[in-house]
């Protein structure tokens, strides 16, 4: 019997042969929609890394490229072969592992054999749990190239799209169909078949200026003739080139090209050979509001738009071709009538729809439904235009007839032609509409407001007739649709309710009104009445659920500690102004020195009171001076806490509740809580429940860690 309770492993081995090579690998594919491209890239990058280092292949640099036409990976300075693998393994117990004579017994020699060692080579090695057989298992490290020979078709088909298709008589599915795959390592092809298509060392040029095949050799080799081949493979460096054209083009115009960052993302990933080219439409086309005519050329044709020196649009607009052609003259106009035709369409809708007073609208929606168990929209305006008033007799933020004006107009936009052709003008046609019907100028700025922040990071309501009509809308949305019994599930939420609760946490807290979420939920819950299945009083406790895992989210997102959130959320959120306050001072005053102790001893308070205990304090029962000194000082603390949080000084409240500390700590130490007599005990309860008192509203104590 061997004994090596000190062994290791040993050192790795040299790497057989030495040296590095570059992988190279293009998926060549139908055009791949744009949105789809940089997230695929992602992925195909993250599967390389995860499965070169699971198959201990070490490796410099991974890059990724991509255009509608190809996806391509380059791994630079992989190992060309795998370093052996030596580990530790343990078996049977020592003591079922040999015999009395010292021989292996049928266990012990079954996991030699089983490990594919020499018997001779088993030692015994001491555990925590006692001796055990042991042994140093060894795996020959294999080549790189048959390594990624196995692994390469696993990292393409295991990229997810959003949508993905058959074709022909195949099983294999892929975002598009597949033409050639180019997988080279060390200038050697790797060879792999997927579904009959096997890959190889040619790949393919642009589509229409160099449509053929081209041998390559390496990585280096395929940078050069991909670029001879119309093709600019790089991501970042198309970005570029599609920037600098726009803006000469703007220039060239006498006006400045508007780069939105998202279109020119979007533009970057349809096109491999990008050339900018300017074309113009008919002046008279200006008197259509201009957010009609940048979403016709922006979100539909993908054209960016040019305005002169004080923002205002001007008759050009700028498209990024996939073509160099000997007359790019013939692909302007063929923009340009494309263009001319969707413009024309936007004017005959702006003009029909001027026809009608936007007023003159809203019963029209009483025909279109909104959901088939909250009704139409004509029926979600009644209740919004309730919310509504509501909203502006507690706030005081702008007059009830206002608000009435603009909840009953703010869905009228949704049947006309305009916003039928373009629903993204929700909101702008209704403010455009209004101000051309004579309404008050607020009333149609709300219009447009109501409707934001229409995603993350999005401008709130500016006005507060704006912000007031934005709430009731969304807050009759959460409600009603919480109230039918669809509330999100999961990563499920097909009524957006997390970004409409988020939105209303957000306009409440910025705006400081002197509403209480609660009430505000209870109103909204009072205007669905007869559309709700679910009983008024578990709506509302599962709508405030939902509203306070959001400001959770929320305030942890933006650093706060969860355990600090957490505290605070418990002691009431229905002042969503007051939470941001209470959360930095209770987060200040926890970097206290002497937190822990503190914690310590106001959680015993909050513990040892009994849930809903009430009591007064008897003078005549503190006949203990630590119970005088704590009546004294609870007493004297909560005028100053009262007074501190009434000027919304959370800091300073905690701090003077912080001071009763070792007044606390002194009646512990100094009397039994839980007399005897149930007089005292009901008197020292009531104590506790004083200095409970001062920080039951500002932060629950028992949720905050060590």
């Amino acid at each position: 019997m061997k004994t090596n309770p000190e062994a290791t492993l040993p050192p790795p081995p040299p790497l057989k042969g030495g040296g590095v090579e570059d992988l190279l690998l293009e998926i060549g594919t139908e055009e791949i929609p744009a949105r789809f491209i940089p997230r695929a890239l992602e992925d195909l990058a993250a599967s390389a890394r995860a499965s070169l280092e699971a198959r201990r292949l070490t490796h410099g640099e991974v890059s990724t490229f991509g255009t509608p036409r190809r996806l391509v990976l380059a791994v630079r300075g992989i190992v060309a072969q795998q370093p052996d693998l030596a580990s530790e393994v343990t078996g049977p117990p020592a003591r079922a592992a040999y015999g009395p004579d010292g021989v292996l017994t049928k266990a012990g020699a079954g996991f030699a054999k089983g490990q594919g060692v020499d018997p001779k080579d088993l030692y015994v090695k001491a555990t925590p749990k006692g001796e055990y057989l042991a042994a140093i298992r060894r795996e020959a490290g294999r080549p790189a190239a048959a390594i990624l020979r196995e692994e390469l078709p696993g990292w393409i088909l295991g990229l997810r799209f959003q949508k993905s298709m058959r074709w022909g008589d195949g099983d294999l599915r892929f975002v598009r169909p597949l033409h050639w795959v180019l997988a080279l390592f060390g200038g050697e092809v790797l060879e792999f078949d997927l579904d009959g298509l096997k890959s190889g060392h040619r790949s393919r040029g642009h589509r229409f200026l160099a449509p053929g095949e081209f041998e390559v050799r390496d990585l280096a080799d395929y940078l050069v003739k991909i670029r001879a081949a119309m093709v600019i493979v790089d991501p970042s460096e198309r970005r570029d080139s599609i920037r600098r054209q726009v803006e000469e083009a703007g220039r060239a115009t006498g006006g400045a090209a508007v780069v939105d960052v998202e279109l020119l993302e979007h533009v970057t990933n349809l096109v491999e050979w990008p050339v900018a080219v300017c074309g113009g439409f008919e002046p008279e086309f200006l008197a259509v509001p201009a957010e009609v005519l940048v979403t016709a050329m922006r979100s539909h044709q993908k054209y960016f738009t040019v305005v002169d020196a004080a923002g205002k649009l001007l008759p050009w607009f700028i498209t990024i071709s996939n073509m160099q052609s000997a007359d790019m003259g013939q692909i302007r106009a063929g923009n340009e009538r494309v263009l001319r035709a969707r413009l024309s369409d936007a004017r005959f809708f702006w003009e029909e729809d001027l026809k009608i007073p936007l007023r003159g609208r809203v019963a029209g929606l009483g025909s279109v439904v909104y959901q088939e168990k909250l009704g139409t929209y004509l029926e979600k305006v009644e209740r919004v235009k309730e919310l509504a008033r509501w909203l502006a007799r507690e706030s005081d933020g702008a007059t009830e007839q206002d608000a009435e004006r603009a909840a009953f107009l703010c869905k009228a936009d949704l049947v006309t032609g305009m916003v039928g052709e373009f629903p993204e003008l929700q909101g702008v046609m209704g403010r455009h509409y209004a101000l051309h019907a004579g309404e008050k100028p607020a009333v149609a700025e709300a219009l447009l407001e109501a409707y934001l922040p229409r995603f993350a990071g999005d401008a709130l309501p500016q006005s507060a007739l704006g912000a007031i009509i934005s709430v009731a809308d969304r807050m009759d949305t959460i409600c009603g649709i919480f109230g039918i019994g669809m509330a999100p599930t999961g990563s499920e939420d097909p009524h957006a309710l997390r970004r409409h609760t988020l939105a209303v946490i957000n306009i409440l807290a910025e705006r400081a009104w002197p509403i209480h979420l609660r009430s505000l939920v209870e109103f909204a819950i009072l205007a669905l009445s007869g559309k709700h299945t679910s009983p008024p009083e578990q709506l509302r406790a599962g709508v405030l659920e939902f509203f306070r895992g959001r400001i959770e989210n929320l305030h942890t997102a933006g650093g706060a500690p969860v355990d600090v959130v957490r505290a605070v959320l418990s002691a009431g959120f229905d002042r969503l102004p007051e939470v941001r306050r209470r959360i930095d001072a209770l987060d200040e005053i926890r970097r206290r020195e002497d937190f822990a102790p503190l914690a310590v001893t106001f959680k015993r308070v909050a513990n040892i009171v009994p849930p809903g205990f009430e009591g007064e304090v008897d003078a005549a029962l503190c006949t203990d001076p630590v119970e005088r000194d704590l009546a004294q000082a609870a007493t004297a603390a909560r005028a100053d806490v009262d007074a501190l949080v009434l000027g919304r000084d959370y800091r300073g409240a905690l701090g003077r509740i912080a001071e009763l500390r070792p007044v606390v700590d002194r009646f512990f130490d100094g009397v039994m809580v839980l007399a005897d007599d149930p007089k005292v005990r009901d008197n020292r309860l009531a104590l506790l429940a004083a200095v409970a008192a001062l920080f039951a509203n500002l932060a629950d104590f028992k949720q905050l860690g060590a």
